[in-house]
């Protein structure tokens, strides 16, 4: 608001607030004619400038009719019928109704002063459910996000792709090839442009270490594939020139795909002992860091390519060539806000015993080409290996004749590596020592399965939403309940008729109406005639008396066919002349 309408509302407020009662709608009235404001607009302008006293607060504030059983059952309804997108398929309204035509709720209220009983309104409802935290908006509102730590760098690296808005088309004048998607001219719309830009894209791999936010950033052409992941996953772990961040993370964060979750990637990782962390779909806040990180290259880096002369970016090599300086500057020169240092200094912090040293790029790549082999358990709990045997007795669990997955160990030629599975479900890693067939042995201490998380105690909105697990399954526990659901068990136990409130409404019978009849006619099939052969055959039956006369009879009736729609009728009339005649009665005179 202007200073001008500011003070004629202020004296407008004096002048309201001192007029007797009963006056004061037409000092408002002045007003809006004055100031060409509607009535509510003034109402509205004059709150904010007009301190008014807050209203009293009811003495029943807070009080529900509606009980916390009947309001749980309401809301056990409502999310039984909500699809998974969020739509609620039945209202609130039809819910109570069926539930209250099944004798299920009570939803009333009672009159203080008349002592009536009246039926509690879908409003008063809502609002109970809203004050239970029983209200659909909700239980399906996101559960709280926890902050997850990392213990040391290179303890969880973070991997995405995303495709570029870079991509190569021929050149045109003195421009390098190098272009940037325009939403104007790559859109749904235009589908040949789009496939255009996504056969010639970059693609762009981002790898975080979550301690420390150390980024490495590299380039490929062909898409998201396990090739490409495999490979910049390696160069990642090597050492490079200038930068601090290498080694083997003892844990990667990746979304779930076919590449990222692809044999060659898990071969890789299963071989260098890396457990694999596949965040749920949906879910991008699980890797934040990551994702930022890509934001960070994108207008950091990638926004400078277009300013490059031709020769300096004609080239996939080129690119990560300047992107290798760009990644030396920003990790080394960039002060983080959560710790206060560059990433590379805090990466820095890495001790001896955290950093693993990667075995050779060769190596790797032939260990991403390498599937784990099955071998049977033998009665000495030992596994053979290309000529060599290995002992298996540390591995929890292991039987006689039992399949072990075993795959190369990359550091050691002496041992190999079992894979498992852990308690908590998690990949773990056994190592196999060659043995001599004399000596062997379980060892001390079982290796670490994997590390534990920590979550939110449930939220009250958590706990509802399991009681009405219960509630809808009629189960005593989580497990019982979950058993009910696999079972396709009928919620509530069968007790809610659905079609009850249906069934006891009087529905008015409709008036019949006189109608005209259609003039559609049936369609005439002709069917081929019968040869007098084919209608002997299915006429012989009919008559145990059959002789060639009757067949006489049919070729001088029908000699151009017999019709099959009148087989009935030829069977009559055949028969009624092959019945014998009686002979005519003579009659003799007496003279």
């Amino acid at each position: 608001m202007g200073a001008v309408l500011t003070e004629e509302l202020s004296a407008v407020a004096q002048v309201w607030r001192a007029a007797p009662h009963g006056s004061k709608g037409e000092i408002l009235d002045s007003a809006c004619q004055r100031l060409g404001i509607a009535r509510a607009t003034l109402h509205r302008r004059l709150k904010e400038i007009v301190v008014t006293e807050p209203r009293k607060r009811r003495s029943d504030a807070g009080r529900m009719a509606l009980s916390l059983e009947d309001a749980k059952l309401i809301s056990a309804v409502l999310m039984e019928h909500m699809r998974k997108n969020g739509k609620q398929l039945k209202s609130v309204s039809d819910a109570v109704a069926m539930l209250r035509a099944n004798g299920l709720i009570d939803a009333t209220r009672v009159d203080a002063v008349s002592g009536e009983i009246a039926a509690l309104s879908d409003s008063a409802i809502l609002r109970a459910l809203r004050q239970y935290r029983l209200h659909p908006d909700q239980l399906l509102a996101p559960a709280p996000a926890t902050s997850m730590r990392s213990l040391y760098p290179n303890h969880v690296w973070q991997i995405d792709a995303s495709r570029c808005v870079l991509y190569y088309l021929p050149r045109q004048g003195k421009d390098n090839g190098l272009r940037i998607a325009d939403h104007r001219e790559f859109y749904k719309n235009k589908p040949a442009n789009l496939v255009k830009a996504v056969n010639d894209a970059l693609w762009r791999y981002v790898i975080t270490d979550h301690t420390s936010s150390a980024t490495y950033a590299d380039y490929v052409t062909g898409g998201e594939t396990g090739e490409n992941l495999a490979d910049v996953f390696i160069r990642a772990m090597c050492q490079r020139a200038g930068e601090a961040m290498y080694g083997v993370p003892a844990m990667v964060m990746l979304d779930p795909g076919s590449a990222n979750t692809g044999a060659i990637f898990r071969n890789l990782c299963q071989a260098l002992r890396v457990r694999v962390q596949i965040n749920q779909p949906g879910n991008p806040r699980a890797k934040g860091q990551v994702e930022k990180a890509q934001d960070l290259v994108e207008r950091s880096f990638e926004s400078t390519l277009k300013l490059l002369a031709s020769d300096q970016v004609d080239t996939l090599e080129k690119i990560n060539a300047l992107c290798a300086r760009w990644r030396r500057w920003f990790n080394g020169t960039h002060i983080h806000t959560r710790h206060g240092m560059t990433r590379d200094a805090a990466w820095l912090h890495i001790t001896s015993d955290q950093l693993i040293i990667p075995p050779s790029a060769e190596i790797m790549r032939e260990l991403a080409l390498s599937d784990p082999v099955s071998r049977v358990v033998t009665t000495m709990l030992r596994v053979n290996f290309e000529g060599a045997e290995y002992n298996a007795a540390n591995v929890p669990g292991v039987c006689v004749g039992e399949k072990l997955m075993v795959c190369r160990n990359p550091w050691r030629d002496d041992s190999i590596n079992a894979i498992g599975a852990g308690k908590d479900g998690h990949v773990v890693y056994h190592i196999l020592e060659r043995v001599v067939l004399d000596e062997f042995g379980q060892v001390a201490e079982a290796p670490v399965i994997g590390e534990s998380y920590q979550r939110h105690a449930d939220t009250p909105v958590q706990s509802n939403l399991k009681e009405l697990e219960l509630l809808a399954t009629g189960a005593h526990n989580l497990e019982q309940a979950a058993a009910a659901r696999k079972a396709k068990a009928v919620p509530f136990g069968g007790q809610i008729d659905p079609f009850k409130h249906i069934d006891d409404t009087r529905v008015p019978s409709a008036m019949p109406r006189r109608g005209t009849a259609h003039e559609l006619t049936a369609p005439i099939v002709q069917l081929p005639p019968l040869t007098h052969i084919q209608a002997a055959k299915q006429l012989k039956g009919r008559f145990p008396d059959w002789s060639s006369a009757h067949y006489s009879w049919l070729q001088g009736r029908y000699p151009e066919g017999i019709p099959a729609d009148d087989l009935d009728q030829v069977a009559a009339e055949l028969s009624a002349a092959m019945r014998p005649t009686q002979a005519p009665t003579r009659t003799l005179r007496v003279a």
